[in-house]
């Protein structure tokens, strides 16, 4: 008999901080709205679901994680998390696309009908939107990026779209009135799901697509965010 891989996944992406774990039979999520607390709740979220599964990290095969695009500080707070976990136990990582893991966990909801075709957005802020076109045939296959993980502005996203065939929305860039006037259906108060992330990694996994610890940086789309910062701050200052 085959034993499948013993996988934790975590996200910390956006407002919410959740975690799973996966070993090809069982599946538990904790997941929490945890806005500016995701320092303080990532860590005792591990242990929790750990403990509630009879496990400890040095018995994982590895770590996945929701990689970005997404909060420039959770992504951050979330790879020294999971960097340590990693390095601690000698485990590999299975970076995941946020975008990929919420058009996942659209198109097999249990409570939605099915779509194959799903657009991620998410709100990046200075008017411009993080996202991807995903198609996803079934459960057991990793998503496919039709339109791969970009930032632009709506109204650009809105003209890549626009020879595309119908799909559904999700994510909070879809507040957005160019996104909003496409006509399809979408719900903006969707976040990346760790439950979702593990299950992507675990195909990964399986596919040989493991990472070194130190050869993962999170994906930011725009990584002059900080850049961006300080000089604002620099031209408020007195001279």
């Amino acid at each position: 008999m085959t034993l499948m891989a013993k996988i934790l996944a975590l996200d910390t992406s956006s407002d919410a901080c959740s975690v799973a774990y996966s070993d090809g039979e069982l599946l538990l999520e904790r997941f929490e709205l945890a806005a500016k607390s995701h320092t303080q709740r990532a860590l005792p979220m591990v242990a929790e679901l750990l403990s509630e599964v009879g496990e400890s990290v040095n018995n994982l095969d590895a770590i996945a994680f929701g990689a970005g695009p997404g909060s420039f500080t959770g992504l951050r707070i979330g790879m020294g998390v999971v960097q340590g976990l990693a390095f601690g136990a000698d485990l590999p990582l299975l970076p995941v696309s946020t975008l990929m893991a919420m058009a996942y966990g659209r198109a097999f909801s249990d409570t939605l009908p099915p779509s194959q075709r799903v657009l991620s957005a998410l709100d990046a802020r200075m008017g411009e939107i993080y996202w991807g076109l995903y198609d996803c045939p079934n459960p057991a296959q990793i998503p496919t990026a039709i339109h791969p993980d970009r930032v632009t502005a709506p109204l650009a996203a809105v003209s890549l779209l626009s020879q595309e065939s119908a799909f559904t929305g999700v994510g909070s860039g879809w507040q957005y009135e160019p996104l909003a006037a496409l006509g399809a259906d979408f719900d903006v108060d969707v976040y990346p799901h760790a439950q979702d992330i593990v299950r992507i990694g675990a195909m990964q996994f399986a596919a040989g697509g493991t990472m070194a610890v130190d050869q993962v940086q999170p994906v930011y789309l725009r990584n002059e965010v900080s850049w961006k910062k300080r000089q604002r701050v620099r031209s408020a200052q007195p001279q």
